[in-house]
């Protein structure tokens, strides 16, 4: 996903023509390429769930057909690509930008929209782990079909393949980004080319865009009706990558290539399945890979690979970015993120997110071994995100485009309940193997929650041992200390009071420099600020000025890089005459403490985990000195 900056062409309605269609190009190898992987195993679990494994019926295979279709023009294309994709935050989606526009539509932070875009964010990383397992999977079983032997070669090629993919994380995706979409596109048209074949089969199955097709399946096997709903999802998953990606192509690309060309590629890709099935029962044991002849089985299974590792490339470096995220949001502490690419601010790397991400792909196959074992913990995860945005999407609707809350209900509750209904359903699949990505999500909604109520208590705690700044700064000139030469820059996140690392400078070393910066950094509730608002200046004294730095929540927070713009507003900085000063915490439990032990400790652990502030703000190393306290929690 973040594959790029966001260009200005991609945030407007109306992108410049020479761009659109490289932008629309683009849409395809990266917005679609995990529900473009959906036909490899969506319809055959479906089939086999209804079925119990057993030959499918007519009507089964119909209700089945009818259900995947709707499923793609309710959820998919009515929610997302017609409402949502136009509740973009400056431009921005995904479930943290929508979480953090829902707040500013409110005009106030919101306990219940915070939870929600933290149940999103963290069932999109247990996506990101999913996603590269079932599809990388679905895809290499394919070698059953040419020699039953070659099975048990399956799963340590799947990790072989995962492995090499996650490797190569370091070194960027630019090189093989623009592969991307050339692939998808002979992806997408052989499947439709496929489908299109063997739809002859059995032109009956056209029957099954008759939605009564899918409600009387529904209304007539009761419990399988609704396991069987869980696995039709599994055609719609990926369908949150829409939105998610917005800020990268833009509205506009997105939405042409669904209408024109993604969506009827897979619609009848499912009817060429289900004519197979129709005229040939046995087939249901694998009808992707049934429709293509035995002579043409290899290169679809290579060609298929290629198409699920960029499915899995897509949601990787999507998490990459939705951590980022999440890091500038302050839901976790600062990991470590490395720039790949010196024209694309969007290419990223997170060493630590990118190994457990690795860790979490490798035990998910190895515990599952098929895709139809995965399948049942797959949909659970992007169900629960899709209730999430609904949700955050009506206060959006209601609040911000200042439509009445009846209308505005009217359009987003029946996403909502048709959503719901979904989680439902794949939730009876609990101990399939649904349990895994909502004990993923609990434990990433644990971390934040840990990390947020640990970073409150610990300001909390810090601000009732500070010192006003102004009443430092007038005892200062009564009494001054002895000056040396340069410029003292002091990082906090209260502007309003002493630093810690000033008023140990004071104490120890008994000296004050010539120009004290006091040094604030911002995170806005919107993805980027533009850059004649990212730097306020405030002359305090003589000798002290408060420096407010603004970044938005996707954008880097580069402090040298910010500190050269304040050149326009008066301010002659000269990284080589300053010192950057940064307090160190050195975290403690306290034999008293307001969180439980377990919660205390974890808490500290992750502080000695993040980054430190002088990587975290790219500040030269020789250019920081470091003040270190204790402080018990």
């Amino acid at each position: 996903m973040a594959i790029s900056e966001t260009s200005t062409e991609a945030q407007g309605d109306a992108p410049a023509t020479s761009s659109f269609w490289g932008l629309t190009l683009g849409s395809i190898g990266v917005v679609f390429g995990d529900i473009g992987t959906s036909p490899l195993y969506a319809f055959r679990e479906a089939v086999h769930n209804a079925s119990h494994g057993g030959p499918p019926s007519r009507e089964i295979v119909l209700g089945v057909l009818s259900m995947i279709l709707w499923s793609l023009f309710v959820v998919v294309t009515a929610k997302y690509v017609i409402v949502l994709l136009r509740a973009d935050n400056n431009g921005e989606g995904g479930t943290l930008s929508l979480m953090a526009l829902a707040q500013r539509a409110l005009g106030r932070r919101s306990f219940p929209l915070l939870a929600l875009g933290v149940i999103g964010a963290a069932m999109f990383i247990g996506d990101s782990m999913i996603t590269p397992a079932i599809s990388v999977l679905s895809a290499v079983e394919g070698l059953k079909l040419v020699a039953p032997a070659l099975q048990h070669y399956v799963v340590p090629l799947t990790i072989a393949i995962l492995v090499a993919l996650f490797m190569i994380q370091s070194r960027g995706t630019a090189s093989i980004a623009t592969a991307f979409g050339p692939v998808m596109i002979v992806w997408f048209t052989t499947v439709a080319i496929l489908g299109l074949i063997h739809i002859s089969d059995d032109p009956t199955v056209l029957y099954a865009i008759n939605p009564w097709y899918a409600l009387q399946f529904l209304g007539s096997h009761g419990t399988i009706g609704l396991i069987t709903l869980g696995a039709v999802f599994l055609a719609v998953t990926g369908g949150e990558a829409l939105y998610a990606d917005l800020g990268h192509f833009g509205r506009k690309p997105i939405q042409t290539a669904w209408f024109y060309f993604v969506l009827p590629a897979l619609l009848i890709n499912y009817f060429g399945q289900g004519a197979l099935v129709l005229a040939n029962p046995a087939t249901v044991e694998n009808p992707f890979y049934r429709l293509a002849p035995d002579a043409l089985l290899v290169p679809l299974i290579i060609l298929a690979t290629l198409a699920t590792v960029i499915a899995s490339q897509a949601v990787i470096t999507g998490a990459f970015s939705l951590v980022r995220q999440a890091v500038q949001l302050g839901l976790l502490p600062r990991f470590e993120v490395r720039f790949t690419s010196e024209t694309h601010a969007g290419q990223i790397y997170l060493p630590r997110v990118n190994t457990l991400l690795l860790i979490g792909v490798i035990l998910l196959v190895l515990l599952f071994r098929t895709s139809s074992g995965l399948a049942s913990a797959y949909g659970i995860a992007v169900s629960t995100t899709m209730v999430a945005d609904g949700i955050m999407g009506f206060v959006i609707i209601w609040k911000l485009w200042n439509w009445r809350a009846a209308t505005a209900a009217a359009v987003i509750v029946p996403f909502v309940i048709i959503d719901m209904t979904f989680f439902a359903a794949n939730l009876l699949k609990l101990f399939e193997g649904a349990w895994v990505p909502l004990l993923f999500g609990v434990a990433v909604a644990v971390l934040i929650w840990t990390w947020r109520r640990g970073a409150s208590m610990l300001m909390a705690k810090t601000r009732r041992t500070e010192v006003p700044l102004r009443d430092l700064i007038r005892s200062l000139e009564k009494r001054p200390p002895h000056i040396v030469q340069g410029t003292a820059v002091f990082l906090t996140s209260d502007p309003g009071s002493v630093p810690t690392a000033l008023l140990h400078n004071l104490k120890h070393n008994k000296i004050l420099h010539e120009h004290n910066v006091v040094l604030t950094v911002e995170t806005a509730q919107t993805p980027r600020v533009d850059l004649n608002e990212r730097v306020k200046l405030e002359t305090v004294s003589e000798r002290f000025t408060l420096v407010r730095l603004r970044f938005g929540f996707m954008e880097s927070p580069n402090v040298p890089k910010a500190l050269a713009i304040a050149r326009k507003v008066g301010w002659q900085f000269d990284i080589m005459s300053t010192s950057f000063f940064v307090s160190r915490r050195s975290l403690k439990p306290a034999a008293q403490s307001s969180m439980p032990m377990w919660q205390d400790h974890l808490f500290i652990a992750m502080s000695r985990s993040a980054n430190d502030a002088s990587s975290y703000f790219h500040i030269p190393t020789g250019r920081v000195v470091e003040v270190g306290t204790q402080v018990t929690i």
